[in-house]
């Protein structure tokens, strides 16, 4: 995710405060994924399914321009979401709102357009015959970061429309009311992240934001921190040898918990986006497949690899 992290004027210790979160933008935010979903693209193993992915980020970035701007949440539910520190997006709740069932009704329809294997073709027919019982049950999975690998193709276009429609409503939110929620949990709607990135922005440098795979908000977490379980004890990386010595994308590991999650250095490479490189860095996975540790970072277009 590449929105832009600017620095607080205000400083700790001569350091300027990094902000809890960067909401996005939705439109651009995706029509950037889809540029980057392209570029990872060249001369990869995996070049069909980037580009399928490229072309799907082009849809929700057309939905966020054409239809209506959701509803901020009422100033009540924000009142009181701040002061009992919880999310003020109800993800549970939203999987019965009408705009988000818009939502996953125009992108079943416009992704008709864009070319895809037979699999994937099948389930978005089978979705836009699908009963709204059907469709509140995959709704329910993604809300619930907990989609089965046997019916991933379904899920990934339901999981398209939610994040069109999720930062739709993370974007009408005042960062600055927000508060931290815990760790490794999104303070805009207690989504887990795809990734995390160490951002180089001017003022900020270093400074480690998780990237919300539902709701594509960037929130502030301490650098070397396992993002499942809080620890800062026996933290290690781990990496495909890409010959440099020190590859841009990691797997940050925990022993406490046994859990790891992606870290990638956009100080490095301002060009790594979460969802996009979390997708392209699939040589990591199988890396770290068949270990101790479970992968902790949600990423609903690679469930079933």
């Amino acid at each position: 995710m590449s929105d832009t992290i600017e620095a607080r004027p205000d400083m700790i210790g001569g350091v300027p405060t990094p902000p809890l979160a960067v909401l996005p933008k939705p439109e651009r935010l995706f029509a950037q994924r889809a540029d980057r979903f392209e570029r990872l693209a060249e001369g990869s193993n995996l070049s069909p399914y980037l580009l399928f992915l490229a072309a799907l980020c082009r849809v929700q970035a057309r939905l966020c321009a054409d239809l209506p701007a959701p509803e901020a949440p009422a100033g009540d539910r924000l009142a009181l979401a701040r002061a009992s520190r919880m999310p003020p997006l109800d993800r549970r709740a939203l999987v019965d709102d009408a705009g988000l069932a818009a939502t996953l009704d125009a992108l079943l329809e416009r992704a008709r357009e864009i070319g895809m294997p037979a699999e994937a073709r099948l389930a978005l027919d089978a979705l836009r015959a699908a009963t709204p019982e059907d469709r509140r049950w995959l709704l329910s999975n993604v809300m619930d970061d907990l989609i089965p690998a046997d019916s991933a193709a379904p899920h990934l276009f339901v999981a398209a429309a939610v994040q069109a429609h999720m930062a739709g409503l993370a974007a009408t939110l005042d960062a600055d009311q927000l508060v931290p929620i815990r760790t490794g949990v999104c303070p805009v709607c207690g989504g887990k992240p795809a990734a995390s990135v160490v951002t180089g922005v001017m003022g900020a440098e270093g400074a480690r934001y998780a990237a919300c795979a539902c709701c594509q908000t960037l929130w502030n977490e301490v650098r070397v921190k396992c993002l499942s379980c809080g620890s800062t004890k026996g933290i290690a990386f781990q990496a495909v040898n890409d010959g440099s010595g020190d590859a841009q994308v990691k797997a940050e590991t925990c022993d406490e918990c046994e859990s790891w999650v992606k870290q990638m250095a956009q100080n490095r490479n301002p060009a790594l986006e979460a969802v996009a490189d979390d997708v392209a860095s699939l040589g990591l996975d199988a890396l770290m497949q068949g270990g101790k540790w479970r992968r902790a970072g949600f990423n609903p277009f690679l469930i079933g690899y």
